[in-house]
């Protein structure tokens, strides 16, 4: 039976699942942090992870959930980042071929780097949906099965082990921030967390720049909004995916949205405070509590998930140095 949304069970069999191949990241105290952001802050680092990026517990979780008939045919996906390099090293591991999509104009670093893990990368056009046509044509010539970043209910499951692992290192949470792009993450999250304790707070926040789900909150429906270039580049969301969109209605306390100069700013407070190196996308919960976006209390344990630091070294450096750096679109 095909699945039609996440479950609290599926998020357990999926930390079952993934448990000898993923990092069972810390949930670490940031102290130095409480003074500044007003509250009791826990970070959890998941550039610690496989990969430098949550992204592999989602892929992982895929292709081992998968059998071996469907191994056999291989698993197709497209994704310029931290989704796409998850899915060439846990085909690497599990033996599966693995085809990643790419814009015909991806940066070398990351045709090499899929490459490199493993996968076979086959470039394509640079706009979105004549990609996801070229994908699709793949997908049905050669039978592969699609592992997509933030619409494939299984991956979902497989991000989701990040709240239970929160719950089991701080039962007594009070809120959680994630950041948001396409959705995946979040409703993984959030369904995890909401299934064992209700009156935990979840909080999406997304950059201002990219602010599909903020908009379509506010809309009550989900809408199209216009993108422009941001530091939070990996938040790219014209729309809400459509499978996480009535998860995170269901789940989703608020969502807020950031601006540059906040994502700027916390990218340096956890650079400084936490002495990890986040990317900006990384950092927009920090920034929503440093911007006012979201009130927090002094007494309240806030947990932030640090989604990944696969970002150009040199930008990061910059902007520590308080020079100008170009987000991207």
């Amino acid at each position: 039976m095909e699945k039609t949304t996440v479950t609290l069970n599926d998020v357990c069999e999926a930390a079952r699942r993934i448990k000898p191949y993923v990092i069972r990241t810390p949930l670490m105290r940031g102290r130095t942090m409480d003074k500044v952001l007003g509250c009791k802050v826990y970070l959890k680092p998941e550039m610690l992870q496989v990969t430098g990026a949550f992204k592999m517990r989602g892929a992982m979780n895929k292709i081992l959930s998968l059998s071996q008939e469907e191994r056999d045919r291989g698993i197709i996906c497209s994704s310029s980042g931290n989704h796409g390099q998850a899915c060439a090293l846990a085909g690497n591991i599990t033996g599966t071929h693995v085809v990643v999509v790419l814009p015909e104009d991806a940066p070398h670093v990351k045709i090499d780097k899929a490459r490199e893990l493993g996968a076979e990368v086959v470039l394509g056009p640079r706009i979105y949906k004549e990609r996801w046509k070229m994908v699709r044509e793949l997908q049905e010539k050669n039978g592969y099965t699609m592992a997509h970043g933030y619409e494939d209910y299984t991956v979902m499951a497989g991000q989701g082990t990040i709240g239970l692992e929160i719950l089991e290192d701080l039962p007594y949470v009070d809120t959680v921030f994630v950041p948001v792009g396409g959705g995946g993450l979040i409703a993984g999250v959030a369904t995890a967390i909401k299934e064992i304790n209700p009156k935990v707070r979840i909080i999406g926040v997304q950059a201002k720049a990219s602010d599909g789900y903020v908009q379509s909150r506010k809309a009550g429906r989900r809408v199209e909004v216009e993108c422009f270039p941001s530091l939070a580049d990996g938040l790219g969301c014209r729309a809400p995916g459509e499978n996480p969109y009535p998860i995170c209605e269901k789940y989703v306390d608020e969502f807020v949205s950031v601006t540059e100069e906040d994502i700027k700013e916390a990218a340096k407070l956890v650079a400084a405070e936490a002495k990890l190196i986040a990317e900006p996308s990384s950092c927009v919960g920090i920034a929503a509590v440093l911007g006012g976006e979201v009130k927090v209390e002094q007494h309240e344990n806030a947990a932030f998930i640090l989604t990944s630091g696969n970002w150009d070294i040199d930008a990061i450096g910059k902007i520590l140095n308080n020079e100008h750096v170009d987000g991207r679109l």
